[in-house]
This record gives C-alpha cells, structure tokens and sequence, in this order.
C-alpha cells in the first residue's frame, strides 16, 4: 500500500504542477487578434442581407463558372422539336454540338437534303432562341448505311448511291 500512496502523490504532483502552467486561460478562449467592428453586412438585418431569388443565383453561378454556353446548348437538343417543328422532328434528331456545329442526324437522305435547303431558316431560329449556344453551323447527316467498299469481293467503281433512303 505504501507504493500506491506515494504514486497516489506523485500524479497529484505532476496534475498540480500542469494545472497551475496553463490554468490562466484556455486555449479556445485566448484572442490571438483583436475582435473586428461589426459591418453592415455581417448584422442580421442589415443591406445586402435581403433573399435573392433563385433563378437570379443560378445564371450568375452559371456565369461565373462558364457553364452559360453548355446549358444553352443542351436547352437547344432538348427544345428541337419546338424549333425545328413537329414534322420535322419527327424525321430529324439532333445528335451532337462539337465546336460549334450541330449535328443533326435524319431519318432519310431525302429529309436532309430538305434540311440542307432550310440550313439558314434553322440558323436564325437558334441565334434567336438560344443566342449563348454558339452554333455557326448545322450539319446534315443521312441514316448509316454499310460500307460497301471493303471486302473479298469488291471492286472499284462507283457502287450503289442512294440504295438506303
């Protein structure tokens, strides 16, 4: 028992000793810089506190993360039915925006010939529309077909045209 007491007082010790170092005051209450004067903004009913509307928030944090271009972008696949027209949609998909073109994937090559002859009508509607899509051109693309020019038994020569549309 005699070795538990003089443990017992040497820990006091130590825990003494600790508590009279940093028993001035605490760490988290200790200042390291003066306390700043309160702003206008920082008060809870004072200007520039009031809410904002959300639709205001997104486009400036659109804006200013440089997302305007490809939201329009994708505002303008998802409205070509609007655009275009019904018919016309029916027969002619939108299919990517790569450096400023639009690629429009039709049903026939018949539908986009009549597409390429409309090219500039489209053109206007989607500088109208979506002015930060930045769209320069639309290209008209006709339905896959196989290639017909590689294989065992394929020769040169102009080979079948318009056999798919």
């Amino acid at each position: 028992m005699p070795e538990r007491a003089g443990a017992s007082t040497e820990a006091s010790a130590v825990y003494l000793r600790l508590k009279a170092l940093f028993a001035g005051t605490s760490s988290r209450s200790r200042r390291t810089s003066p306390r700043k004067e309160d702003t206008a903004a920082s008060r809870p009913f004072g200007s520039g506190r009031d809410p904002h509307d959300i639709g205001d928030v997104m486009d400036a944090l659109a804006s200013q993360l440089g997302w305007t271009s490809a939201l329009a972008q994708s505002e303008l696949l998802e409205r070509w039915r609007e655009l275009a027209g019904e018919e016309t949609a029916k027969h002619a998909v939108p299919d990517q925006i790569s450096d400023g073109v639009l690629v429009v994937r039709c049903e026939s090559t018949a539908w986009a010939t009549q597409l390429r002859m409309m090219r500039s009508e489209l053109l206007v509607r989607i500088a109208e529309r979506f002015p930060d899509a930045d769209i320069q051109s639309i290209r008209f693309q006709g339905p896959d077909a196989p290639s017909w020019k590689r294989g065992p038994r394929s020769i040169p020569g102009r080979g079948p045209r318009d056999t798919y549309g």
